[in-house]
């Protein structure tokens, strides 16, 4: 398996694997249960340049020269910078006055949403794609990295705190509790 920054050509695969992470989010963004449209919103922002979804803003995993899952990240002190095209886009698209709660913030980079192809879910894709995450971040930037966790998914919470992540406060976006959980070695 090898991981390498995106590029502009892996943007709609980006948007299909980041879309299975956060299928319900992009419904309260779009305010619609529409996976057609939801898919198309997130391809829109991940073909585009200085936006939180921008490839510019992932890594990818591929396997045999197919990319098989995706990580989004960026500096939480850019949040607001990088969410301003999605939420004029909200606004123009769909009519939408749409102002989440801030789910990061300055001081970590945010791994907003790793998403792996369900052909290849349960292999290690996500461990290991976390692991390099920490090893390019933490260990050679020296960056805290942080993520949210679903209260309702322990699975997921079990294998951040395995990986070394761990809690440091509770957040809620759109609506639902999450826990807050870091990488600081």
């Amino acid at each position: 398996m090898i991981i390498r920054r995106a590029t502009l050509e892996d943007s709609d695969l980006i948007a299909t694997f980041l879309l299975l992470a956060m299928e319900d989010v992009v419904y309260q963004f779009i305010g619609e249960n529409d996976y057609p449209k939801a898919k198309g919103f997130l391809s829109y922002f991940a073909a585009r340049e200085r936006n939180q979804y921008s490839y510019q803003n992932c890594w990818v995993a591929e396997i045999e020269g197919k990319v098989v899952a995706a990580a989004n990240l960026y500096d939480g002190a850019r949040l607001v910078e990088l969410r301003m095209p999605i939420i004029q886009y909200l606004k123009t698209q769909f009519n939408k006055d749409f102002n989440p709660e801030d789910e990061t913030q300055p001081g970590e980079y945010y791994i907003d949403t790793l998403g792996v192809n369900p052909n290849h879910q349960g292999k290690g894709i996500g461990s290991k794609m976390l692991q390099f995450l920490i090893e390019e971040y933490f260990n050679k930037q020296h960056q805290t990295l942080g993520l949210l966790v679903d209260e309702d998914n322990p699975a997921a919470k079990n294998l951040y705190l395995k990986l070394g992540l761990r809690p440091v406060g509770k957040k809620v976006l759109v609506g639902k509790p999450m826990e807050h959980l870091q990488f600081r070695g």
